[in-house]
């Protein structure tokens, strides 16, 4: 069995669960996916199977698109609502301030990795040193927040909708939020509705996947926006043998095809392209 399922991913699975059943389901342990979702989360989780794992490292987006709600006043460990209560905080703000505030984020900013996460220090990830109540300094990396959106304001809970760059933590830019707010908040909720061109509405849950109510995507599904070039015989046989091309495409990579089979992609390299992948079927 080989493609590529865009699965919604329910609240208090974690991505490895999702994993596990798809092994079971196709009866293969060649499964992967693009990104994890934290068990709090929800929404579009992209599993690889078969010859597709390769695919992993090309499909995963630069750009991931999430809808999140944080609550005000209260600091938890976790930075989301199923951490520990570290502290509370009043908090004072109007529509336009919390606006403002994440429109401040737009484009980039300088971001500190939370403790619980699989980033790892030393060789060991930091959730271990966090449960383990070891100090140790959190990396900081520049994020890009292409667009943000509130969506709504009520009481204590503040929903916005955010694109965000690869390695962004939500958790995180939610508590930078509500430190430039002059208060804490924590995480309630995350659904990502969008990586890349995978989107929610052509999602499928573990329930649609059961009673076998699926699409899994193939080569042409995934790649339908990539230039392509068919080769001839001569040119099919150096690309199977791996050597450079002229560059004759616009676009930083293309995909190759024979007799309208896919075989390779290759990406600009001076001048001349060269090999990123070879399809397998």
């Amino acid at each position: 069995m080989n493609g590529v399922l865009v699965i919604n991913k329910e609240k208090n699975m974690t991505s490895r669960d999702v994993v596990n059943y798809i092994c079971k389901k196709f009866n293969t342990k060649k499964v992967g996916h693009t990104g994890t979702l934290d068990p709090i989360a929800e929404g579009v989780l992209v599993v690889t199977i078969g010859n597709y794992t390769k695919l992993s490292d090309i499909i995963t987006s630069n750009y991931k698109e999430y809808i999140a709600k944080m609550k005000l006043g209260i600091k938890t460990d976790t930075l989301d609502i199923t951490g520990n209560i570290l502290d509370k905080k009043d908090f004072a703000v109007d529509k336009n301030t919390i606006i403002n505030t994440l429109n401040s984020f737009v484009p980039k900013y300088v971001q500190e990795v939370p403790i619980y996460s699989a980033i790892k220090i030393n060789g060991k990830k930091l959730y271990e040193y966090a449960r383990n109540n070891e100090v140790v300094t959190l990396p900081k990396r520049e994020v890009e927040i292409k667009n943000i959106e509130l969506l709504s304001f009520k009481d204590d809970i503040i929903e916005f909708k955010v694109r965000v760059s690869k390695g962004t933590y939500i958790r995180s830019l939610i508590r930078d939020i509500a430190t430039k707010l002059n208060t804490y908040a924590t995480m309630t909720s995350l659904i990502r509705i969008k990586q890349g061109d995978f989107d929610i509405n052509d999602s499928y849950t573990i329930d649609d996947i059961k009673n076998d109510k699926y699409k899994l995507l193939n080569y042409e599904d995934i790649f339908k926006n990539y230039e392509k070039y068919e080769l001839n015989d001569d040119e099919y046989f150096k690309v199977k043998n791996g050597q450079k091309m002229p560059i004759n495409f616009k676009e930083e990579e293309i995909i190759y095809t024979y007799k309208g089979k896919y075989i390779a992609m290759y990406k600009k390299d001076n001048q001349l392209a060269k090999i990123k992948l070879m399809f397998k079927y």
